[in-house]
């Protein structure tokens, strides 16, 4: 008998939980010399957990292993590895043969090839978190003809009939998290105001940031139009706070831009805030901002997302104000059963068929529920359920 999905994954969270400080969120930079502020190292790549040499074929009825195809868009975010290493450790559990790749620096050629490799080999589903979600259209038209399911995770694959389920977290929860902290923390219902804030959002090529941008301008733009937030820079539109492939460095060059043109500074103009979709550009506002003069008491309001290391460490310093938790071991978990249930001709778990329309149609989905992370409850989150030790936290 092989080992049930859930008992599977019990067992290997366990080992997979050691390294999940490998696995979270932004790609680093150097840290500015202020202790204050730690920011991005390179995580180094997480060792793949070995199969479970309990686990029987996933296929017993037939002596034949099914082979999952694992498709993650890049080792240089950390979150991307635990996702990878959460679910082979899991399948290989399960019984499953597992085909994990990474795209290289999140380059497109590279996923496409791998995918086509997959496909070639006949593996029995595909899991794909993609790169770009607009670039896999024709690659995945051969995975429909060969009659081979596509799981798209965590980013939503565009213009693509190919996909069958979509797994993510409810993304549009994860921007009205971010945007009621920042409602709260300036008090923006009564305080007189106005207070100077800026944006900034992730790569154009994923479909999440129309989610995560969207959810905290929905709380933040009235605030906007009323003129009790201002931006600056003027700069709000979502195509212009983009940051291309989520990374740190890019958000730290436009954020220093910023800086000099509109005089922020502990002593210039005040920036009350900076609305920040995730923990890499977060990483990256925090750098200009501390090399520019600022410290944990009078540095802006800055929000985040994935609580990964760096940026945990920087809400303990005091130059990171919050972080979205959206624990990827369960998301993990809802994976490996919807692909169990898929290669056994059962129902996989669905609660939302009404959200999600790749272009082709709703994709039938699960979310997952992100949670708010701050100073004040981070241990709880955090430390006390094991997803990160203390001393992988300590500065």
């Amino acid at each position: 008998m092989k080992l049930s999905v859930k008992k599977a994954f019990a067992l290997v969270m366990a080992a997979t939980l050691t390294f999940a400080m490998t696995a979270c969120a932004g790609t680093a930079d150097p840290a500015p010399s202020s202790e204050a502020a730690p920011v991005s190292e390179e995580a180094p790549a997480s060792e793949e957990a070995p199969a479970s040499e309990e686990a029987a074929p996933a296929s017993e009825d037939t002596g034949e292993v099914k082979r999952i195809g694992l498709s993650m868009p890049t080792k240089s975010l950390q979150r991307w590895n635990q996702d990878g290493d959460n679910m082979k450790a899991a399948f290989e559990a399960a019984g499953y043969e597992v085909d994990l790749q990474y795209g290289g620096e999140n380059e497109v050629p590279v996923q496409v090839s791998q995918l086509e490799n997959m496909i070639a080999a006949d593996v029995d589903i595909l899991v794909v978190a993609a790169i770009d979600g607009e670039s896999l259209s024709e690659v995945l038209a051969t995975a429909k003809e060969k009659n081979i399911p596509v799981i798209s995770y965590d980013r939503l694959i565009m213009n693509t009939d190919a996909v069958t389920y979509y797994a993510t977290f409810d993304n549009w929860k994860v921007g009205t998290l971010q945007g009621t902290y920042l409602e709260e923390a300036l008090d923006l219902k009564n305080a007189e105001g106005p207070f100077n804030i800026e944006f900034f959002t992730g790569d154009p090529g994923d479909n999440n940031i129309n989610f995560f941008y969207g959810g905290a301008m929905e709380v933040l733009q009235p605030y906007l139009d009323s003129g009790k937030l201002v931006c600056p820079s003027k700069q709000t539109e979502q195509s212009v706070v983009a940051t291309v492939a989520w990374s740190s460095e890019n958000s730290q060059n436009r954020m220093d831009n910023l800086i000099s043109s509109n005089g922020y500074g502990p002593s210039g103009t005040k920036l009350d805030a900076v609305m920040c979709s995730n923990d890499s550009t977060a990483q990256g506002v925090t750098t200009a901002l501390v090399n520019a003069g600022y410290t944990a008491e009078n540095i802006p309001l800055i929000t985040g997302q994935d609580c990964d290391v760096i940026s945990v460490k920087n809400m303990i310093a005091g130059t990171q104000a919050m972080s979205v938790f959206k624990d990827t071991r369960t998301l993990s978990e809802t994976v490996v059963e919807m692909v169990d249930a898929i290669l056994t001709g059962s129902e996989p778990p669905i609660n939302d068929t009404e959200t999600y329309d790749n272009g082709t149609g709703v994709i039938p989905s699960f979310l997952c529920d992100p949670v708010y992370a701050s100073v004040e409850n981070y241990e709880e989150l955090l430390v006390d359920t094991g997803y990160y030790t203390a001393d992988q936290l300590a500065n």
